[in-house]
């Protein structure tokens, strides 16, 4: 996926998520410790909303997303706020730092977006070589259980002053898949015009994910009930995964 037309929209889009609450939680789980040790990466970053409020927590934040327009739009905010956050882009399965840092987020199901558990390894394994001993890992899935019986085949529709967007989405249970197809309209003076983007979500097992953290020197901390709740259950929708680098991986280990 692109992300050009989507970029240009996202912010007006998700104005419901409460990027507040996402960083509150970070801020909480990370600690004081973690935030004076170092950078913290923002995996998958956007155009950077949770990176500068992150920022503005005291963390050192590097964020890295592979779509330049969602950058471009990322950037225009850094010279508004004349925010010190450093943007990267980089493709995640291909991660490629000067350094180590002492945290990693990757939030709003952006693991979701990586289409096999090979490439999950991947980026796992490249956080991994790429984060201090000891080092904290934060992401979020949608869950199976989200996958079946919430995206399943259902249309949603958002209205904002600017966009209106219909969102339809089609389940493969089989391949364990949800394909999303985006209409948007867009107000331009007194007209609308018309754009369209697709891509496609993955389901993946806790354990799957469990069991690939910990070939890549992961050991699994806590799960939550996404952001607000604590023990996850079978209907829990999102799950947040605080995993911590625990053993060293070799470069030569990364394909």
């Amino acid at each position: 996926m692109s992300y050009d037309i989507f970029a240009s929209v996202y912010d007006a889009l998700t104005q419901n998520v409460d990027y507040e609450k996402i960083a509150d939680r970070i801020d909480v789980l990370f600690g004081e410790k973690i935030k004076k040790q170092g950078s913290l990466l923002d995996l998958g970053c956007g155009t950077g909303t949770l990176s500068f409020l992150l920022e503005e927590k005291g963390f050192e934040v590097i964020g890295i997303d592979k779509s330049e327009d969602m950058l471009a739009e990322a950037f225009e905010k850094k010279y508004e706020l004349n925010s010190d956050v450093l943007f990267l882009c980089q493709d995640l399965t291909e991660l490629d730092l000067f350094g180590t840092a002492a945290s990693a987020v990757c939030v709003l199901d952006t693991v979701n977006h990586i289409e096999s558990l090979d490439k999950i390894c991947e980026f796992f394994r490249r956080v991994s070589l790429f984060l201090e001993m000891g080092g904290l890992f934060l992401f979020d899935m949608n869950t199976p259980f989200k996958h079946s019986s919430v995206l399943a085949d259902n249309t949603f529709v958002y209205d904002t002053d600017d966009v209106y967007c219909v969102w339809q989405n089609s389940y493969d249970k089989s391949a364990k898949r949800t394909d999303i197809d985006l209409d948007f309209f867009i107000k331009d003076g007194e007209n609308y015009f018309r754009e369209s983007e697709s891509f496609s979500e993955y389901e993946y097992t806790t354990a799957d994910i469990t069991s690939i953290l910990e070939q890549n020197g992961f050991t699994v901390l806590k799960q939550f009930d996404g952001y607000e709740g604590e023990n996850p259950h079978k209907k829990t929708e999102r799950l947040l995964i605080l995993a911590q680098k625990t053993n060293l991986i070799s470069e030569g280990e990364i394909k």
